[in-house]
């Protein structure tokens, strides 16, 4: 695939970018496949009653509502940071796909808990969905080390559009979205409609990381080992540090930088 790139656009400098990084590989879909005028009309009149009530629900009753009134699939989205939603899922959505982006810039301690979630949990599908360019097709076509000359445009192509095109076959998503993880999700509701109108579910939305650790303790879950080494928020090696004691959880991930938020839940 990279060598097509390099034949439509040649460079002498292996190190200069070939495409514009605001620009997508060619050809790709850079959003799901829209839903039926039915299911969008379902969901949005379902975000429109149960949004308020919702709000501070625990997670239970948010899956418990989401098996009784979702109009069809959904899938769990996992980064592997805990696995306190394949918990859930196993107790709630028995059957339901989880889903795990590699970006193959993760921590060889995430793939393993995956590994893992793979061996606990086999009645919950693990799909394992990666960007269009691997990363040496990505640094030849766009540069090397996308994810420090660009790293919003890194995002896109690795997690934001390779995570809508996974979500054609679903009416809706659950997510780890937790309020506590920082200013930027103090307020996020515990359901919404995606930007393809698809549900958004974030069933522990109302945890702080001290529930999370209780959850996982009391069920004996599988132990990501970076939290227990000064990573309260996991993402790619190459844009996760470890943060201090009383610091936001997330304030190690793109240090450094104004960025925030992979453009996952934005």
């Amino acid at each position: 695939m990279a060598s097509n790139f390099s034949l439509l656009n040649p460079s002498s400098d292996e190190n200069e970018p070939k495409r514009d990084p605001e620009l997508s590989p060619p050809g790709d879909a850079t959003t799901a496949q829209p839903l039926d005028d039915e299911t969008l009309e379902r969901n949005r009149q379902l975000v429109e009653r149960y949004a308020d009530e919702l709000y501070d629900a625990p997670a239970e009753r948010i899956f418990e509502w989401t098996k009784q009134h979702a109009p069809g699939p959904v899938v769990i989205t996992m980064s592997m940071e805990n696995t306190v939603l394949a918990e859930l899922a196993k107790d709630h959505l028995p059957g339901a796909d989880l889903l795990f982006l590699d970006t193959e810039y993760h921590f060889p301690e995430t793939l393993e808990v995956a590994r893992d979630v793979e061996k606990r949990y086999p009645d919950n599908h693990l799909l394992r969905v990666t960007a269009t360019l691997s990363r040496e097709e990505q640094d030849e076509v766009y540069g090397k080390n996308l994810y420090r000359s660009n790293p919003t445009a890194c995002c896109r192509m690795r997690k934001v559009e390779p995570l809508q095109r996974a979500l054609s076959p679903y009416v809706g998503v659950i997510d780890g979205l937790r309020r506590a993880d920082g200013p930027t999700r103090a307020q996020a509701p515990a359901l919404s409609l995606n930007k393809t109108g698809r549900l958004k579910i974030s069933p522990i939305i109302t945890w702080s990381l001290e529930d999370t650790e209780a959850f996982i303790a009391e069920r004996d879950l599988i132990v990501h080992p970076l939290t227990r080494q000064g990573y309260p928020s996991i993402g790619c090696a190459t844009c996760t540090l470890p943060v201090a004691e009383g610091q936001d959880p997330r304030a190690g991930r793109w240090a450094g930088s104004a960025k925030t938020e992979c453009g996952l839940h934005t």
